[in-house]
């Protein structure tokens, strides 16, 4: 019966928004919660009712009592298979821990990725706006652009490369 107190205690809207879980994986968490309850009604209802068969009744009932005679041997002589289930426990378990592993992997990963999303977003709205910077800070950004421009400079090119093509000559000369 503990079990029945602590699933009533669950909040499961609290569960799946709090996980963020998809609106598909939500859909089948209810539709075994329905099933399992489901399951637990028919199993209350059933182990209410007499798990005895009153063969003397149908004795009384029925004409022919060798068929009553055989049932009750029958039933009298019924065993229930047993079942070794210790192997598929052991699946399960094994699954699950390898499940919880990779689980918990995926949210280290998770982590990480956050943080450095996090610095990224932090570095975006600590940086300066574009039209407040100035040629000096782009060079010591990237100073292969100052090289270059030395470069240039030194061997008397005036002219960017590819930028007559790409924009066009303004020159009215």
């Amino acid at each position: 019966m503990a079990s029945k107190t602590a699933a009533v205690v669950v909040d499961f809207t609290r569960i799946y928004t709090s996980l963020g879980l998809g609106k598909e994986t939500i859909a089948a968490l209810q539709a075994f919660r329905k099933r399992h309850g489901e399951a637990q009604r028919a199993q209350v209802t059933y182990s209410s009712q007499p798990t005895t068969v009153d063969f003397a009744h149908y004795r009384s009932v029925l004409k022919n009592k060798a068929i009553v005679d055989e049932a009750e041997k029958l039933s009298k002589d019924f065993k229930p298979v047993s079942y070794d289930v210790s192997e598929h426990i052991k699946a399960i378990e094994a699954f699950e821990v390898k499940a919880v592993t990779k689980a918990k992997e995926t949210e280290e990963k998770i982590d990480v990725e956050l943080k450095d999303l996090q610095a990224t977003l932090k570095n975006i709205e600590e940086a300066r706006p574009f039209q407040d910077l100035t040629v000096m800070d782009i060079g010591e950004a990237h100073p292969r652009i100052i090289e270059t421009v030395e470069t240039m400079m030194k061997k008397g090119k005036w002219s960017v490369p590819g930028y007559k093509e790409k924009f066009g000559d303004l020159n009215l000369m």
